[in-house]
């Protein structure tokens, strides 16, 4: 933290010598979230108490912007309290990680005279780490919901012509320079350096092995590995090898026509086991061994529309549709869908929104070896599906997808600073799926409601509660993976939140 300080000093002197094309500017944030958790992302099981927990993000956040250059880096320490003892220990390291560390190249712009005659309004390329933010955020986000947000290392072309707007976007990752690491090959997780095998002996993990995490990955058969515990969705449990995406947008008579194309490729695994002894015991680690020749390509397309309707402009209509091709990272051929729609009324207070997102799954009755689920990529779940995070969160999603019609009503105080919001979803399978006895199993999931309320206490100080609160049936057990019958139906959400961004300096 002495270094940091020392750094925003130094960027401070410097600034007393900025010239008029030229601002630097450092923020902070303290976000502190607490929660009581009584069935968040996922049902509890009965007898299971409530759980009360404090989160907290603090960010400062430099921003350098000329004529031609724009240099941005956040650093940011996320935590939970009381997740370190109150004197840490050596052993523990460092706690800090740098969520943003960009700079953005000018190379061309007809408002900066200095630059000379130039046949195209805007032409930058923004290299290094950095948010990645499309529409409305369903596939590309940066997930601010979570303390720790999500972010990329990669480098954007970013093109404006008049009314058109365009961006092209490359990542590639790896996971160490070492001199002795030859090749490309890439393991695409947080992996702890110890792990559990299956006599609970503990070891260490196996390189470029991803060990399964409890007993949901093991077969009640034979107890090897089974794909039920596979990657995930929505980049929750295994991040991609390459990326590569086009982004172009059209504004015309208030509309935005937006269209992405977007490949990842992953890394192949296959299962396997790895034997480890440990005195008298002889136990086996479970998991997938990553590192094997060639690499899954997925592609995903769509458009994505915002239009006002009638001569007052209070209506307006969002409409998208995407489409997935090419292998999961599982290895496994894909085909599948997803449709937005939605109709808002806004007013001066008061304003309301009938939707309907469909996300296309697996159908259990079927002999299909093509996987139709569809995976939100890198978006932000948890403004779109229930503030609970029951689907594309951290918790995985159903294999028969999702059929989510929803209703939203808010209200806005005169004065600006109140904000109310109250959210109604409807979730249903979108496949058919089998029950215990090899039966249909009902689609309907359960429906959750959402209260939400924001207060400005100042210009940097915002209080936010929020309450919510599912009514599930025993479907959602089969889709969470719980033994029917074992799950309390009813569970709850409760939070408050306090957000605290200062504007600690601007030259």
């Amino acid at each position: 933290m002495k270094s940091i300080i020392r750094v925003m000093g130094m960027l401070l002197l410097a600034g007393g010598g900025l010239g008029a094309s030229a601002q630097l500017s450092v923020t902070g944030q303290l976000r502190v979230r607490s929660e009581l958790r009584d069935g968040y992302g996922t049902l509890e099981t009965a007898g299971s108490q409530p759980a009360f927990v404090t989160t907290q993000r603090a960010r400062l956040t430099f921003r350098y912007l000329s004529s031609r250059v724009i240099f941005q880096t956040s650093v940011q320490d996320v935590r939970v309290w009381g997740g370190d003892a109150s004197t840490i220990d050596n052993a523990d390291g460092a706690r800090l990680s740098v969520h943003e560390a960009w700079a953005e190249l000018v190379l061309a712009n007809t408002e900066d005279s200095s630059l000379g005659h130039s046949g195209i309004q805007y032409l930058g390329c923004r290299i290094g780490r950095q948010e990645l933010v499309y529409d409305d955020q369903r596939l590309l986000g940066n997930l601010d919901w979570l303390q720790q947000a999500r972010r990329h290392d990669a480098m954007v072309w970013k093109a404006v012509q008049r009314l058109w707007r365009a961006d092209l976007g490359v990542a590639f990752n790896q996971n160490t320079d070492a001199f002795n690491y030859n090749g490309t090959y890439y393991t695409p997780d947080n992996i702890a350096a110890y792990v559990r095998d299956s006599k609970g002996d503990l070891a260490p993990t196996p390189a470029g092995f991803v060990p399964l995490v409890g007993a949901s990955g093991l077969s009640a058969m034979n107890g090897k590995p089974s794909l039920v515990a596979a990657p995930g969705t929505n980049g929750a449990t295994q991040n991609y090898k390459s990326m590569q995406f086009l982004y172009i947008a059209k504004r015309f008579h208030g509309a935005t026509l937006s269209g992405l194309l977007l490949t990842d490729e992953f890394g192949r695994y296959k299962p396997d086991s790895v034997r480890d002894i440990a005195g008298t015991d002889t136990g086996y680690i479970y998991g997938w061994h990553f590192n094997q020749a060639g690499a899954n390509l997925r592609i995903t397309g769509g458009i994505y529309l915002t239009a006002p309707l009638g001569p007052s402009g209070r209506w307006k209509l969002v409409a998208g549709a995407y489409y997935q091709a090419g292998k999961n990272p599982s290895g496994t051929h894909l085909a599948a869908y997803t449709t937005t729609m939605s109709l808002t009324y806004g007013g001066r207070l008061f304003s309301a929104t009938a939707g309907w997102d469909y996300l296309s799954g697996n159908n259990a009755f079927s002999s299909s070896t093509t996987d139709h689920r569809f995976d939100p990529l890198y978006g932000t779940p948890h403004k779109f599906w229930g503030y609970m995070d029951y689907f594309y969160a951290g918790t995985g999603s159903a294999a028969g997808g999702l059929d989510n019609p929803y209703v939203k009503a808010k209200y806005n105080s005169r004065n600006g600073r109140l904000t109310t919001e109250l959210c109604y979803h409807y979730f249903g399978l979108a496949a058919a799926q089998k029950d215990q006895k090899g039966g249909t199993l009902d689609k309907y999931l359960g429906s959750e409601a959402d209260w939400i309320t924001d207060y400005s206490m100042n210009r940097s100080t915002t209080l936010e509660a929020g309450f919510c609160g599912m009514a599930a049936t025993h479907s959602l057990e089969y889709a969470k993976g719980i033994t029917p019958g074992s799950a309390r139906l009813h569970p709850g959400w409760v939070y408050l939140q306090l957000n605290i961004t200062p504007e600690l300096f601007k030259k």
